[in-house]
């Protein structure tokens, strides 16, 4: 009877240990999507004559990180809780959020999915998406087609 309860026992230690393993492990691969070179020059252009500086991506999407963060950096398969605000390249306002929010970052766009892993939780970004990164011919509620999009992002928490 002991060694059925050990066993038993040792089965679920493991079964346990299996489940942990996979637990942070995220099989969802970043996009492969590259903007097209006028995009980037339309984004270096805007950065150029507003004296702005932004770090270029290999995928076209433009960033300046104000403060690192420290703690985790989100995956896809994380859920990140976020402050932000959305522009277009006029300064008009489309979209934001002054208190948290919580999204899980496989379901935004593109420049979102690979700028947010760049920060830690409590980190801060300014992202330039192009449009092939953010929401390319389809207009969106106050975002006409083909629009160079802005935020600034607040990182508040990750949730693995």
């Amino acid at each position: 009877m002991f060694k059925n309860t050990l066993l038993r026992f040792s089965l679920v230690l493991l079964s346990l240990s299996i489940v942990n393993c996979n637990k942070n492990k995220c099989d969802l691969v970043a996009s492969s999507i590259v903007a097209s070179a006028a995009e980037i020059t339309a984004i270096q252009n805007h950065l150029t004559a507003n004296g702005l500086t932004a770090t270029q991506h290999s995928s076209g999407l433009f960033y300046d990180i104000t403060n690192a963060g420290s703690g985790d950096n989100p995956n896809l398969c994380s859920s990140v809780t976020v402050k932000y605000k959305g522009t277009l390249l006029n300064g008009f306002i489309f979209d934001q959020s002054t208190s948290n929010v919580s999204f899980p970052l496989k379901q935004l766009i593109v420049g979102w999915q690979l700028g947010l892993p760049l920060l830690k939780k409590g980190g801060s970004i300014k992202l330039y998406v192009p449009p092939s990164l953010g929401y390319g011919s389809a207009s969106q509620s106050g975002i006409p087609a083909n629009s160079t999009l802005i935020f600034t992002i607040d990182l508040v928490g990750v949730e693995q």
